[in-house]
Order: structure tokens, then sequence, then C-alpha cells
């Protein structure tokens, strides 16, 4: 397993250039109507995204895309952010045109079959985070078949999470994304790297990965809150334009995701 390296985060999907993530999105979602888009599975085997939908004219089963909620053990809250997925999946759909096969996100434990379906699995909390030896194997098995695991620190999870990430994928470190790296251009641009949506401790918004072989397998978005950022308006006391920044963000790390 390689640690994460230049070569890792130097990727160019579209070079920032807005048309040309429009056209990468548009070209990406008639791919996955089709049913061409597929994700490595366990085993050498290659699942297709959740194929929920119904046939199309030729009898082919309509691929759809959606994000999984990880319910972890530990005590930590993994059943926040209530709305959040739900807001940034039809964001996909109505921005990016990405056909999703749900309104809201699954709930996914790391020892279900289905964890195999979903090329991202998202997971926050403000507390503990443990894994059984099962499980750590489990997860390490779904990353490096093709899956991409989304932190989002609520505040109070890091010690935890990167405990938890050191078991899970110990030859991997969690290195902190320059703002040249093409998540923060897939399709709306952010110059100055992950916004900043809850103060927390007044520190900068920052975002981490991990990587196996060049592919980022884990993203951890730090100090900043993106799910409480894309809950609905009035749950929290964020302005427009910062749950605006949630969402945009959120869509580019999707299609980053989906893309890589």
């Amino acid at each position: 397993m390689a640690n994460a390296s230049e070569r890792d985060i130097r990727r160019t999907l579209g070079g920032g250039s807005p048309g040309v993530a429009l056209a990468a999105a548009a070209a990406f979602a008639a791919a996955l109507a089709l049913g061409v888009v597929a994700l490595p599975g366990p085993a050498g085997v290659r699942p297709a995204l959740a194929t929920s939908g119904p046939p199309d004219a030729t009898g082919t089963k309509r691929a759809e895309f959606t994000i999984a909620r990880l319910k972890y053990g530990g005590g930590g809250d993994w059943y926040g952010d209530t709305t959040s997925l739900r807001n940034l999946l039809k964001g996909l759909r109505e921005r990016a045109g990405v056909p999703t096969g749900v309104e809201d996100a699954p709930i996914v434990s790391p020892m279900d079959e289905a964890l195999f379906n979903y090329p991202i699995v998202f997971m926050a909390g403000h507390g503990n985070v443990k894994f059984t030896p099962a499980e750590v194997e489990r997860l390490r098995r779904y990353l490096l078949a093709g899956g991409l695991l989304w932190c989002d620190d609520d505040y109070g999870i890091d010690q935890a999470f990167r405990r938890e990430m050191k078991r899970v994928l110990p030859d991997a470190d969690l290195v902190e994304l320059p703002y040249r790296h093409p998540v923060f251009h897939e399709f709306y641009e952010f110059p100055h790297g992950m916004p900043k949506i809850h103060e927390h401790d007044g520190g900068p918004a920052r975002a981490f990965a991990a990587y196996h072989d060049g592919r980022m397998v884990v993203f951890y978005s730090f100090d900043t809150d993106l799910g409480d950022g894309l809950e609905d308006e009035g749950i929290h006391p964020d302005p427009p334009d910062k749950r605006e920044d949630a969402l945009r963000m959120g869509i580019n790390l999707a299609l980053f995701a989906l893309q890589q």
C-alpha cells in the first residue's frame, strides 16, 4: 500500500475549466444512465452502482448512484446530519445531472454486503469511533476495491477517526490537500481550498486524503463542518452563502470520486 506522494495529488480532470467540468459531468451522467459505469469489488468482482431503477428501452437495468451513511460503533453520533445527504443527492441530480437511486442515503454498516454497492460512504460525528477487527478488515477491502470513505469532522471526531484510519490503512497517511488539487476545481471553483462553514476553534478549514496506488480512498473534511452546511435551512444558523458553499463542495467531491 503506497503512501501519498506528489504523484498521488496531481490529477488533471478538466484543469479547473467550468466548461470541461460540465461536459465531463454530462458524459458521466450519460454513461451512468446506460449502466456502463461500475466499481471494482472484492475478489475481482466489479459490481455496478446501485441498480434499483427500471430497465431502459433495451432491457438494460438503469444504473443509479447514491451515497451511503456509515453506522459505526464506539458511541459517536453516526446518525447526525440527518438531512445533509438528501440535499447533496438532490444537488447532484439537479445541478450535475447525475441520476441518483434514492431520495436519501441508505444506512450501511461495515459488515453489510451492501457496502460494496456504494462508491462513496459518508461518516460524521462529534465523538468516539471504534471498529471491530472484522470491520477494520472489511473497510480495508472496500477502500482497496474502489470505494471512497468521506469523513466530515462535526467537531470532536478527529482523534478517534485518525486512530481508526491507522488501523484500516496502516501504511497510508492522511495528507493535507493543496489548493490546486482537482477536488477544489472539479465542477465549482474553490481557489482557496476547503470552504469554512462553522468556526469551531477558529482555525482554517482543511482537507486531508489517504491514497492507495495513486487513488484517493479517504477524504477528510476538517474544521469546517460541511455536513451541517448541507442540512435543511433553519437547522443551523448558517447564512445562504455558507450553505451554498457546502453544497458546491459536496458536489465537487462526489464528481471527483466518481471520475477517478
